[in-house]
């Protein structure tokens, strides 16, 4: 499609082209893990976004056909990941298995729950709610501890990942 182009669909009709729709939207690429009776778990996500100041809270949205959805959905706690560029393999590597994040070099927090190093920033998360939302759940967290470096975030657009450069 050109640039100007504007194609009209019924998004619940056409879902590819709702699909596609949304990946116009440049999104950062996160990895929230959690503890589990199987040892650490690991998902990518990009449905991460701010939502208050006061109290701290984020959120993110799961998918419930996710094969790791049923360790997340019920999980007390999670840490959220904003990955760098140059954490790609990171990335491909929690895609291909759910226990890879047990190759991943990471450090554990206060309450034992898996951190990744290197990342741009973390967020320790406690559960404050969960929303259902269609074929997704809506996960909101208290941020109870947070760490934050520099560098350039590894984004997700149009299906596929690269970076950005500040100008």
């Amino acid at each position: 499609m050109e640039t100007g182009t504007i194609a009209t669909f019924d998004p619940s009709a056409d879902a590819d082209s709702f699909r596609g729709a949304l990946g116009t939207f440049v999104t950062g690429v996160t990895i929230v893990t959690t503890d589990s009776p199987e040892g650490p778990v690991a998902i990518v996500a990009n449905s991460f976004a701010s939502v208050s100041l006061d109290p701290p809270l984020v959120l993110w949205s799961p998918a419930k056909i996710s094969k790791r959805f049923e360790h997340f959905a019920g999980s007390r706690r999670f840490a959220v990941h904003v990955l760098a560029a140059d954490q790609r393999d990171i990335c491909a590597a929690i895609i291909a298995s759910k226990t890879a994040i047990s190759k991943v070099p990471t450090r554990l927090s206060h309450c034992g729950m898996p951190i990744i190093n290197g990342a741009l920033a973390t967020f320790e998360c406690s559960l404050e709610a969960t929303h259902d939302a269609g074929d997704h759940v809506i996960v909101v967290g208290r941020v109870t501890k947070a760490h934050h470096g520099g560098g350039d975030p590894l984004v997700f657009h149009a299906g596929q990942y690269g970076a950005f450069k500040a100008d």
